[in-house]
């Protein structure tokens, strides 16, 4: 390691210890409980998730009692996290786990990208294995530098609370007298469109009365019912719509 490096990854890692976020998957090194928490935070914001995660484990506190559980629990259970089929492959990866058990491989299991396996063998497993999610990507890429596995952390809290997109807090910054992309703001990234009034919206919507009880096909939204059918998150079976079980 350079010792321009050296000296950039330890003001980091001085400043993450007086400003590491406070975060309950933080505690812990099972392989499972950092799936879940990575799998929730797949395009949910982590106040959102926090309470969701520690719900989530103190119901299924296990990948067996996950693997245990029914589709349609594990929906229900999901209800409000958004992209149901996150959740629906997490319950898939479960299984797996439970009856085969962890692959080599972590990309095998259902849901499981480049990313997450990532996560897991670092934060889990202890592997030399940098995890580079959208703040990761960014602190590297404005700053020049690859950083070890052992700054994960840090760079995922720098990126989320001080090295933003749009308007990066330079000022704050503990790299900022060594960074070359100080003061560069970056355009934002296609939004996706609002939820109000979209087809997601009457996924949801649909997927909400389902989960409730049983319905006929005819008093649902069919565009909805079959896409959520494709996605494995409902069947229909003799105009009745219900949850998987």
């Amino acid at each position: 390691m350079s010792r321009t490096l050296a000296r950039v990854e330890r003001l980091l890692k001085e400043w993450f210890a007086a400003n590491a976020r406070d975060l309950p998957w933080r505690r812990t090194r099972d392989p499972y409980a950092i799936l879940v928490s990575e799998v929730m935070l797949q395009q949910t914001q982590v106040d959102r998730v926090v309470p969701r995660y520690l719900a989530w484990l103190e119901r299924w506190p296990s990948v067996e009692a996950l693997a245990g559980a029914s589709a349609a629990e594990v929906i229900r259970e999901w209800q409000g996290l958004g992209y149901n089929r996150r959740g629906l492959a997490l319950h898939r990866a479960a299984r797996h786990v439970a009856e085969n058990g962890c692959p080599g491989d972590l990309t095998e299991l259902p849901g499981v990208g480049p990313y997450t396996a990532a996560a897991i063998r670092c934060f889990a497993l202890g592997e030399d294995v940098l995890p580079v999610d959208v703040n990761v990507e960014r602190v590297q890429r404005r700053t020049r530098h690859v950083f070890a596995a052992s700054s994960a952390q840090a760079l995922m809290d720098l990126g989320a609370t001080i090295c933003l997109a749009r308007v990066p807090r330079c000022g704050v910054c503990p790299l900022a007298t060594m960074c070359p992309s100080r003061g560069i703001r970056e355009e934002p990234a296609r939004k996706q469109g609002a939820f109000e009034g979209s087809f997601r919206q009457r996924r949801a919507a649909t997927l909400r009365i389902v989960a409730n009880a049983s319905r006929k096909l005819a008093e649902l939204d069919d565009e909805a019912v079959r896409s959520l059918e494709r996605d494995g998150l409902v069947v229909v079976a003799e105009n009745q719509v219900a949850l998987p079980s």
